[in-house]
């Protein structure tokens, strides 16, 4: 009987996709990959209880998951690797130097930039003059502020990736949209040391889930 339940949730995967699955149904599916013989059904409806959802369970510390009772170092090592997997995934589908062309485009490129981050990052991403990425430069993990982003890191990253101009990016986890009285001091700070030496600021993109604010569309920058 365990067997043939697996066997139809595989199939209901390969004739559906994931689409209608609930969310512990996907984790109890996943789960199967590294519990060979215990039923997960269960444990995936422990693991949405403890952690609020199925991406907070993804974000979780590897430690931690690993103090769920049935959640070995193995399960804790598959659910945990998603949200790097889905970043790898996404930069493969946007290839090299994808074009952001338009703040929309950017948006999405750097929505999947910052999937699964559950604290804060700092990107500055280095274009040339056709707008395709150079580099996506990582600046700083943690809170943003005036003292954290230095001008002279942005600086030298800019030139180090022959950026003709560049966006500003970083991520509020589970935060609001609109940028704090900080970003926006920042983003005055960067521009003031870009500008004598040519380097456009375009935009100043924040991401939050899926969604992303444009200083830009905004008429903040």
């Amino acid at each position: 009987m365990h067997k043939g339940h697996r066997d139809r949730v595989k199939n209901r995967f390969l004739n559906e996709g994931l689409d209608h699955f609930e969310d512990h149904q996907v984790l109890e599916f996943l789960l199967f990959y590294s519990i060979p013989v215990r039923d997960t059904n269960e444990l995936a409806h422990t693991l949405i209880r403890r952690y609020g959802s199925l991406s907070a369970v993804f974000e979780a510390d590897v430690e931690d998951l690993m103090t769920v009772p049935g959640i070995g170092k193995n399960s804790a090592v598959l659910l945990s690797l998603i949200p790097s997997l889905s970043r790898r995934y996404f930069k493969d589908k946007w290839g090299d130097k994808p074009q952001l062309n338009s703040s929309s485009k950017a948006g999405e490129y750097l929505i999947s930039l910052f999937a699964g981050r559950s604290y804060e990052f700092f990107y500055l991403i280095c274009l040339d003059a056709q707008n395709r990425v150079n580099h996506a430069a990582l600046i700083h993990e943690g809170t943003i502020d005036q003292a954290a982003v230095y001008p002279r890191l942005i600086v030298e990253a800019a030139l180090r990736h022959q950026s003709h101009s560049v966006i500003l990016s970083h991520n509020h986890p589970g935060g609001t949209l609109r940028p704090s009285a900080s970003d926006i001091e920042v983003t005055k700070i960067i521009k003031n040391a870009l500008d004598p030496i040519s380097i456009r600021v375009i935009d100043h993109i924040i991401v939050a889930g899926d969604r992303y604010f444009s200083f830009a569309d905004n008429d903040m920058i």
